[in-house]
């Protein structure tokens, strides 16, 4: 078993006595026990998950629902947008506060699946709940309620979704594995976004006799997705293999973990190598998500696009999200997650400063959907280096530490576009702050040290 003193590193500071952490959990069915057959099976599962709850953040919370809020309930694109933003920042400060906490209780217990269960089950019945949202300001704070719980259980979710990731990869292939998931995932959005389009929202006549009247069509979207989560989540339950109860009772995981966790942040700061990834992935994964957040909007406010529109304009963003996931899943595991990571943010730097400058509605649309290439594989990639640097038996932890320094400053990015939005009146002021969230979020990153390929037992690389 391995201490904190040998995660962080032999310091003549580190004379706490540290609790037990339980490093010697290995998974359920360990690699070399499993048939190709029910190995291949079990990795498909966890990828198609991706594909489930890529609906949720596709179609609720950056080209559907977000839009119909702003325009439809609270009845002002620009304000609504703001609205909006401030909505997803205060979401992302509650899983900043409880992400690392559950992680470390998580890991305590060593299985992750109940955990992904119960979030599921809240965000799926918050997500159903928005279709009562009817196109009036009267709805406004029901439906802000919504979005946040929603928000907060997905986030939560996909902590322990993620931890599972360095347990069940074969050896060498966490970054094409980690790709190959949100490739999926943006095939899901893709999937989820057409049905919305084709037999909701431009259907002359919507399935199961939802009418056009009072945006009953576009409330039914929400619908869509609750099932749409709960149907393609079922085979991740199935087959893909959890690490085993350690069968301490509850109470035990929780004050255990609170005391890894306790110690582990009073430690932190004696890795400086990791302290500056958390920092750096937290930038630029915040403006990633205040872009998916606001990414409609804008689209709407700034050229013009129908509602319409702006589902074509998704799909096509998902296709070429979701080739460049793939595609670069083979680069993250030959040059590695770093390389990959700056090479796309550079890429979405330019792109970005390009797009601000023009005011064409088809270049706009062609430079986005380039701009998408690049937006998967910084994804794919920062979970692959998170994973390469969790120590084995801390994946939950380091996740939850993960969440808790993106989602510590996630309300900065939806904040500083809600403000710089409505100061200068222009969304093109408040993408711009996204733009430099990347940008520095680069600069950063430039100065993290690669992570070894193969996982440590108990360090997280080089200070």
């Amino acid at each position: 078993m391995v201490g904190s003193r040998a995660f962080f590193g032999s310091t003549r500071k580190a004379r706490t006595p540290v609790p037990d952490r339980n490093t010697d959990i290995s998974p359920a069915d360990s690699h070399a026990a499993q048939t190709p057959a029910r190995r291949r099976l079990g990795l498909g599962a966890w990828c198609l998950y991706d594909w489930a709850n890529s609906a949720f953040n596709t179609v609720i919370g950056t080209f559907i629902f977000s839009v119909y809020f702003a325009r439809g309930i609270y009845g002002d694109e620009t304000d609504g947008a703001a609205v909006w933003g401030y909505a997803i920042g205060v979401a992302g400060l509650a899983v900043a506060l409880l992400s690392p906490v559950l992680g470390s209780i998580a890991d305590r217990g060593g299985r992750r699946k109940p955990w992904i269960l119960f979030f599921l089950a809240v965000t799926v019945t918050a997500t159903a709940m928005m279709w009562f949202a009817e196109p009036d300001d009267a709805f406004v704070i029901y439906a802000l309620v919504l979005i946040i719980i929603a928000s907060v259980a997905f986030e939560l979710g996909s902590v322990f979704y993620n931890a599972m990731l360095p347990t069940i990869a074969p050896p060498g292939m966490i970054g094409r594995i980690s790709g190959w998931g949100w490739a999926m995932g943006y095939a899901g959005g893709l999937a989820c976004l057409a049905a919305c389009l084709f037999l909701l929202v431009q259907a002359e006549t919507p399935i199961f006799g939802f009418s056009t009247e009072n945006a009953e069509n576009v409330r039914a979207t929400a619908l869509l997705v609750a099932v749409w989560f709960t149907v393609f989540a079922i085979p991740l339950f199935l087959f893909t293999p959890d690490t085993p109860p350690t069968g301490e009772p509850m109470p035990r995981q929780i004050t255990r973990g609170l005391s890894i966790l306790w110690h582990t942040l009073k430690q932190i700061r004696q890795q400086a190598n990791l302290v500056r990834f958390l920092i750096a992935s937290a930038l630029y994964r915040d403006g990633l998500s205040t872009l998916f957040a606001v990414g409609g909007l804008y689209a709407a406010g700034t050229f013009g696009l129908t509602f319409e529109q702006i589902l074509m304009f998704a799909i096509g963003l998902n296709v070429t999200a979701g080739l460049g996931a793939a595609g670069f899943a083979f680069i993250d595991d030959w040059v590695g997650p770093k390389p990959t990571i700056l090479v796309a943010l550079s890429a979405l730097v330019g792109l970005g400063i390009t797009i601000l400058a023009i005011s064409d509605a088809t270049l706009f649309i062609v430079l986005a959907l380039a701009l998408g290439t690049f937006v998967g594989p910084t994804q794919a990639a920062s979970r692959s280096m998170m994973a390469r640097m969790a120590p084995k038996g801390m994946e939950t932890e380091m996740f939850g530490l993960y969440a808790l320094a993106g989602k510590s400053i996630s309300f900065i990015g939806p904040v500083m576009y809600g403000v710089a939005t409505s100061l200068f009146q222009s969304q093109r002021a408040g993408m711009a702050t996204i733009v430099l969230a990347l940008a520095a979020g680069g600069a950063i990153l430039m100065t993290v040290a690669a992570p070894p390929r193969d996982r440590p037992e108990g360090t997280v690389g080089p200070a």
